[in-house]
């Protein structure tokens, strides 16, 4: 492409890239609205703080927090009048310099009760600090589970009992978990400060029982208010419940900074880190490089040159497999191994051209022992996903596809050392998985403005799905017009494509955010800090993996 013409491409990307991210951050900042202001004056009327000023007040000035699930529940729940990011907060803050997990209630969104996305968004926070060997710090204002929906959040694995059994086994391996109960905690609820390693509670504002005054009134008549049956003094000079009374939120908090600084220091990860440096090109160069048009190709080591040290770059089998880039690289002086879709259409040794963003058996083979190579060397994984699958037809399956596209997915399910995932573009089908999806438990897993998840692509699951539909009402014995298979097939791609867009798989967590591209080297850096908190890394074992 010309000079000019590429500039005036690259503008055009820019400009799609700035369109979809001004529309993640207003929707970001409404969603940080909680329950709105009416809401927020009832929680400051009460003497409270709002959910994100105690975790401003808690972290370092200064310093970033790191939000994870902020879309959780974005369009879910409708019905009871929303959940804007499920009624909880959560991210990793710095306190006195250290990585803490922090879990706020947001009392502004239904007395921060717990719906059943609410649960597995702390139940991701306990990960990471289980992951990574964080503290946590979960600060209490919750009316419990949202009764409507106790069915769906109650009795499985993965709902609410399991977070008590988590706080269990953090507490067993020496996670430090500190809770402070600023507000209301009921029921099952109560036992998460409680199994905490120390609690304190607010007057006035904080109380802690296993039923309601209503509920005890109803059960055995005993007539109490919500203080006398489980505020501050109770629970303080009483019960022994709590080990902290404290004044107001301001003064809980300062108090968790206080024993946050206190805290021992443990071994770090054996990581290699060495002085950082800025990148080839600015990273915010890279809203030029992804196409408008997401079936026009583009050469991924553009987008790598935005992220990674300058002058770092190792590549490992650089021509062969060369629809999967993968090599040793810095990011923020972070050793790192990289594994990311290369989008420019190829050529193979044989001369024959290969389809960006599919993975081929060669490229699944290289991915796989590279993916293995950084075990071994102890090096992070870093993966960047544009993927629209593993080739099909004949010639892929006689060439053994499923063969090296299982050997990769053992490895990524296999691999010891932390892992990071970004969906840059395409994340459809098992290359979801080759490229270290949810499944795969990464470390963090953020999504551009750009991504889409799911099995297969837009247009061809919509056609897929008009077939059949089409099928079955012919098999009723009714004629279907092409007039009408077309209203039919707009029908179903309107409805497939709300379903591709990047906030849906943010509400229901099967990523941890959508960023600005240009801060991935930032989010990778944190990412890698954190990890490095927890230095036991098992030995590999590949499994079993066919040559």
């Amino acid at each position: 492409m010309p000079p000019h013409d590429k500039s005036v491409q690259s503008s055009r990307n820019a400009e799609h890239m700035q369109a979809l991210l001004k529309r993640i951050r207003t929707e970001g900042d409404r969603v940080k609205l909680g329950g709105g202001p009416d809401a927020h004056a009832k929680q400051r009327a009460k003497g409270k703080l709002s959910a994100r000023e105690r975790i401003e007040r808690l972290l370092d000035p200064g310093t970033k927090f790191l939000e994870v699930g902020l879309f959780a529940a974005h369009g879910m729940y409708e019905e009871y009048g929303g959940a804007p990011s499920s009624g909880t907060v959560f991210g990793i803050g710095t306190v006195h310099g250290r990585d803490v997990v922090i879990v706020a209630n947001d009392a502004t969104v239904k007395a921060g009760a717990w719906f059943p996305i609410t649960a597995k968004k702390n139940l991701r926070a306990q990960e990471i600090a289980m992951e990574n060997r964080l503290p946590i710090v979960y600060l209490v204002d919750s009316a419990g589970v949202f009764l409507p929906l106790q069915a769906e959040i109650f009795p499985d694995k993965e709902h609410f009992g399991r977070i008590f059994r988590n706080n269990a086994v953090m507490s067993s391996i020496g996670i430090p978990q500190i809770a402070v109960i600023m507000g209301p905690c009921v029921a099952g609820g109560a036992y998460l400060p409680i199994m905490s390693d120390e609690a304190m509670i607010v007057e006035k504002t904080g109380s802690v029982f296993l039923a309601g005054a209503h509920l005890v009134k109803a059960a055995i008549g005993e007539e109490i208010d919500n203080e006398k049956l489980g505020g501050a003094d109770v629970h303080s000079e009483i019960s022994g419940v709590t080990d902290h009374k404290m004044k107001d939120d301001a003064a809980a908090l300062e108090k968790v900074r206080s024993i946050i600084s206190k805290l021992g220091t443990k071994p770090a990860a054996p990581f290699n880190r060495t002085e950082p440096k800025a990148p080839k090109h600015e990273p915010k160069e890279v809203y030029g490089l992804l196409p408008a048009d997401r079936a026009k190709p583009y050469d991924m080591y553009e987008v790598l040159d935005c992220i990674v040290d300058d002058g770092s770059w190792d590549e490992y089998k650089a021509d062969y497999g060369r629809t999967i880039i993968t090599g040793y690289a810095r990011v923020d002086g972070w050793a790192v191994g990289i594994v990311a879709n290369q989008r420019a259409v190829v050529r193979n040794a044989k001369g024959e051209m290969q389809v960006g963003g599919v993975i081929y058996s060669d490229s699944a083979d290289k991915g796989a022992r590279f993916i293995m190579n950084c075990n071994q060397k102890l090096i992070p994984l870093v993966f960047f996903q544009d993927v629209t699958g593993f080739m099909v037809g004949s010639r892929a399956e006689q060439g053994g596809i499923i063969k090296d596209g299982a050997k990769m997915v053992n490895a990524v399910a296999n691999s010891v050392v932390p892992k990071l995932t970004f969906i840059v573009g395409n994340s459809y089908g098992a290359g979801n998985y080759a490229m270290c999806g949810k499944a795969y438990d990464p470390r963090l897993i953020f999504a551009w403005p750009s991504a889409q998840i799911a099995v297969m692509g837009g247009k061809q699951s919509s056609e897929t799905l008009l077939a059949i539909k089409v099928q079955q009402m012919e098999k009723g014995g009714k004629h279907i017009s092409a007039k009408e298979q077309a209203a039919l097939l707009k029908e179903i791609q309107d409805r497939y494509e709300s379903q591709l867009d990047p906030l849906y798989a943010a509400a229901r967590l099967w990523v941890d955010g959508v960023i600005d591209p240009a801060d991935t080297r930032e989010v990778i850096s944190r990412g890698l800090r954190m990890a490095a908190h927890n230095p036991d890394i098992p030995r590999f074992n590949p499994g079993v993996i066919q040559t």
